[in-house]
């Protein structure tokens, strides 16, 4: 490992190698960090502030970085973007909400570090830049949508009770980094937003920032950056599937061919069938009463939904690992053999497949950090599951694997998406009996904008200014849907309608939480 040691992200007081001091000289961090990334491609170029630099804790860095595409840092004092941040970017690597490992993009110059031939891949693109904490922040920024594996990483120093943050950047900084690596749109809401909420107008910043070049959606190529994580959670690989179901039964039967045929079988397949009327009879008995190489759980209930059908299912699950799956997928017969090898290979708790509709192409053609979970194509470690479940906030509504992927982030997991692991949801059409539920906001006079489960969402895991940047873009987007044309009018009705939906969410997360 590189260690620059720095004075507040400028004046870099020394260069350690395996502990010892190298008798080289450089004139800024950004310099240093170039420089010695060309000469030492295949070490760990990290950095510390020199206040930090005995709390160093070297050995929980192999822990930390346990393949070559993963960047890292910790905030202890300082962090480089503000909290509005949080006023255009409302997925959750903007928002650190764990003392644990999280996964954001969101850089520190206080202590961190990434692979040296890694950081070289993003020198032509960010050559331009000469402030250190900025540089770091582009990198992760851009390098996480293409691949790069970016973490907050409490485990890079020991150190008791962190301090309140001081964030460093300036307006002028703040706006520039927002045009350079979102679409333009998104600065327009930022200069809005400090302007209502923060009672400032940082004009001349918002004007400037428009004469910047753009780095949104650049492409890096981090493909032949070789990957082979040295973290190992358990050498089992027995799965178990689950599955709710309504009314599916051919399609699940499929679905339940796709398991007999894979090169790697599941242990028990478990099968929560629901139908509301407490006097019907289970329609997969027939279709469950043949031979299959794996054991099959099938418990039939009067409830619906798929939040409680689920928690059910994990209450079972016995093996190693979990596929969450749905009623009506098509599965190639390598797909779980496949995920667990990927699962090893970059040693996160949590994979997700590509999952889309027949005719239609991927969206996401890297491997990336994920900022949801796919409930119908989601592969987990069960104790990284064990104590969590989906929340009954949104039962009958949507956002429930959003929230459980939230859930899984809090305790410490990583979730990856693959675009080359790929399942077909045929989407089927509704089976079963099923009634719409008849929603308690609806005799309302102002009907609730956003949904109250959408809501609800936001108010657990967004920060105070995503909250605010989420209100102020559905403002945004929903005028020219809607019929009422009078601008004033519109915000007058549209805050009464987002009052309703906040007194229901609220209602939702104390009733069911």
């Amino acid at each position: 490992m590189i260690l620059i040691v720095h004075q507040k992200a400028s004046h870099v007081l020394e260069v350690i190698k395996d502990g010892k001091p190298l008798d080289i000289k450089f004139n800024s961090c950004v310099e240093a960090f170039w420089n010695l990334s060309e000469k030492f491609e295949n070490e760990i170029i990290a950095w510390c502030d020199v206040a930090l630099k005995s709390h160093i804790d070297l050995s929980t860095w192999d822990n930390v970085f346990h393949h070559d595409l993963i960047m890292a840092s910790y905030g202890v004092n300082t962090m480089y973007l503000p909290q509005s941040i949080g006023y255009i970017d409302q997925l959750p690597f903007a928002n650190i909400l764990s003392e644990l490992t999280y996964a954001t993009w969101r850089m520190s110059s206080d202590v961190g570090g990434m692979k040296g031939e890694v950081i070289l891949k993003f020198k032509d693109l960010f050559d331009s830049i000469n402030n250190f904490e900025y540089l770091i922040n582009s990198i992760a920024k851009i390098g996480q949508q293409n691949g790069l594996f970016c973490y907050s990483a409490p485990d890079l120093i020991k150190l008791g009770k962190r301090s309140s943050l001081e964030y460093t950047a300036t307006k002028n900084e703040l706006f520039s980094f927002v045009f350079q690596h979102y679409k333009s749109f998104r600065v327009v809401v930022l200069f809005w937003c400090i302007f209502k909420y923060d009672k400032e107008v940082p004009l001349f910043f918002f004007i400037a920032s428009f004469f910047r070049s753009k780095f949104f959606k650049k492409r890096i190529d981090l493909s032949d950056i070789f990957i082979n994580s040295k973290r190992i959670f358990t050498n089992s690989n027995t799965l178990d599937v689950i599955i709710p179901t309504i009314g599916r039964t051919q399609h699940l039967l499929q679905v339940l061919d796709d398991l007999k045929n894979q090169t790697l079988l599941p242990k028990r397949v478990i099968i929560i069938e629901q139908n509301q009327d407490p006097i019907t009879q289970s329609e997969l008995t027939e279709g469950l009463n043949r031979e299959f190489p794996f054991e099959i759980i099938h418990k039939f209930i009067h409830q619906t939904g798929a939040c409680n059908a689920r928690n059910i299912a994990l209450k079972e699950i016995k093996a190693e690992w979990v596929f969450f799956c749905d009623d009506d997928n098509r599965i190639d017969n390598d797909l779980l053999r496949r995920g667990l090898e990927e699962i090893r290979k970059y040693g996160v708790e949590v994979l997700n497949t590509a999952y889309i509709q027949t005719g239609e192409s991927r969206i996401y053609e890297d491997v990336k950090q994920w900022g949801t979970f796919g409930a119908g194509n989601g592969i987990a470690l069960t104790s990284a599951v064990k104590d969590i479940n989906f929340s009954m906030v949104f039962e009958h509504s949507y956002g429930e694997d959003v929230d459980f992927g939230m859930q899984l982030r809090l305790i410490g997991n990583e979730i990856m998406y693959h675009p080359n692991l790929e399942i077909i949801h045929l989407k089927a059409p509704m089976g079963g009996f099923r009634t719409k539920p008849k929603l308690p906001w609806i005799s309302e006079e102002y009907a609730p904008k956003p949904s109250p489960a959408l809501l609800a969402l936001a108010l657990k895991y967004f920060s105070k200014q995503q909250l605010l940047g989420f209100k102020t873009v559905l403002f945004l987007k929903f005028y020219a849907s809607q019929t009422i044309k009078n601008p004033l009018k519109y915000y007058n009705n549209m805050q009464k309608r987002w009052e309703t939906s906040n007194r229901w969410a609220n209602h939702l997360i104390k009733e069911n939480e």
